[in-house]
């Protein structure tokens, strides 16, 4: 499957993780040619937050050998507005990704109603 707009990596992460209780970061790993190489649970977290830290999320791309990422994760509410915390960690890993290569191309916020928000498109990466 190739990624070819945050509703493309909407869809392939909703089907994984839209109905977790709790919030769950998941990792799209691509190759050059946007085609998912590889898919990983980086971290679950609370009702209402996941910590991450990059070197989890980059290890996973690297074992995979990811040209890009986007990481997606849900919002247990509905509300997919992303929180201070969930831009934070988007910009860590982009600087993360940029030593190591590996672009990270979204952040993609889903939820079970089929909502999502695309940081990159709110301007955040």
């Amino acid at each position: 499957m190739s990624i070819r707009s945050p509703e493309d990596a909407h869809q392939l992460a909703a089907s994984y993780i839209a109905d977790e209780d709790r919030e769950v970061l998941l990792v799209l790993m691509l190759n050059t040619k946007n085609q998912v190489v590889g898919l990983h649970r980086a971290h679950i977290g609370s009702l209402n937050a996941s910590i991450v830290h990059p070197r989890e999320v980059m290890k996973c791309a690297i074992l995979n050998n990811a040209a890009s990422i986007i990481v997606s994760h849900q919002h247990p509410s509905g509300d997919p507005t992303p929180s201070r915390e969930d831009i934070d960690i988007t910009k860590r890993l982009a600087e993360a990704g940029k030593i190591l290569g590996i672009e990270v191309l979204d952040h993609v916020i889903v939820t079970h109603t089929g909502n999502h928000v695309s940081l990159r498109e709110k301007g955040h990466l």
